[in-house]
């Protein structure tokens, strides 16, 4: 009947699931369902994490290399920075295991939040000056504090 509920009415699949275990009744839970869910659910977690520190990159880069930029559009990316900044600070909060993610995945981001910066610099507009790819570091120009440090904007320090 579980696997039925899964695929009719995931709500009341959950639901349901909760009370199982709350009864203890093991024997009636739809396990395979319920390993996939939390294997999805963590992946989504991981997913989420990793765009975030992305955009955090992007902009940090965008502020860098593009520091000439009118103070309107370098103000949207302080702000992006900060969002994004305090939504990975609250993930490795509430997940200390993602420090070891964190490790594992900065230079994804950082190959990523480079195409990305490079690509949203080639679309500015009103005479604003459009950077070379080649002014966009290959290798991650931020240490891991000035990351998730509340008070760095992309000065970097040669």
């Amino acid at each position: 009947m579980n696997h039925q509920l899964y695929e009719q009415d995931f709500n009341l699949w959950r639901e349901t699931l909760i009370t199982q275990i709350k009864e203890k009744h093991f024997h009636d839970i739809d396990w395979e369902h319920l390993l996939l869910e939390l294997d999805d659910m963590g992946k989504s977690e991981k997913r989420s994490f990793l765009s975030n520190l992305t955009i955090l990159i992007a902009h940090l880069l965008k502020l860098t290399v593009q520091s000439d930029a009118p103070e309107m559009m370098k103000g949207s990316w302080y702000s992006s920075v900060t969002e994004h900044r305090f939504r990975i600070k609250k993930d490795l909060q509430e997940n200390p295991s993602f420090k070891n993610y964190l490790h594992e995945v900065i230079f994804i981001a950082y190959a990523d939040a480079r195409k990305l910066a490079i690509k949203e610099s080639k679309n500015a507009k009103l005479g604003v000056r459009k950077p070379d790819e080649s002014e966009y570091p290959l290798d991650l120009p931020f240490t891991l504090e000035q990351l998730l440090d509340e008070d760095f904007y992309g000065d970097i320090v040669e």
